[in-house]
């Protein structure tokens, strides 16, 4: 019953650990979209076809798996980024880092008092694997764009939690996280072009800079 839910969960860990340690903007557009993609089937593993589910999985692959990469790919397009991504950190040590993380989120969800329908699922330490990564993606890398694939692969997890919930959560609630996730995208294209306008590049320290 657990085997392909598992298997995406398994996959969604692959590629957190894949952005950290990959070096193009292009290829972890593509890597997030794929995840998002993957997670959207998990509605309809876990509560069947039902309306909700089938909805939810609809609505989380268009956003997740086509529209929001679009976006993301037509701005770095329009905006002359840099292919290349540029870390605070190395390479090296955001995946040391990513690995403690997410060896860290097994060991604390080991620990947690769940549902015998959900000991032996991977969905509850991906999630804050998922959460760990897109936080570290936040904090350790310059450029604006980089920061929204933080965001993206963050709210991942989120949704991967939802996913657990959806039966009793309203379907307005989750596709308003859906929603918000789509307004900060717009919210962070509009930075990422008013950076690039006054300083030619999208490095976020160059917001300190910045004066009233």
């Amino acid at each position: 019953m657990h085997d392909i839910p598992n298997a995406i969960m398994l996959t969604v860990i692959l590629l957190n650990i894949y952005i950290l340690g990959s070096s193009r903007l292009g290829a972890c557009i593509h890597a997030v979209a794929l995840q998002g993609a993957i997670i959207s089937l998990l509605p309809l593993l876990i509560h069947g076809f039902a309306v909700h589910a089938i909805i939810l999985a609809i609505g989380a692959f268009l956003l997740k798996g086509l529209a929001i990469p679009r976006l993301l790919l037509r701005a770095v397009k329009q905006a002359g980024i840099k292919k290349k991504i540029e870390p605070r950190i190395g390479y090296v040590p955001s995946l040391i880092f990513g690995a403690l993380a997410t060896g860290s989120a097994f060991i604390f969800a080991d620990r947690l008092p769940l549902l015998s329908e959900h000991i032996h699922s991977l969905v509850i330490p991906t999630s804050m694997a998922t959460l760990a990564i897109g936080f570290l993606l936040l904090i350790t890398r310059r450029k604006a764009i980089n920061q929204v694939l933080g965001y993206l692969i963050f709210e991942n997890g989120i949704f991967l939690f939802g996913v657990l919930l959806s039966e009793a959560m309203p379907l307005m609630v989750e596709a308003g996280v859906l929603l918000d996730m789509l307004v900060a995208i717009f919210v962070m294209g509009i930075v990422m072009n008013h950076i690039n306008k006054e300083f030619s590049s999208i490095d976020t320290e160059n917001l300190c800079l910045l004066r009233e």
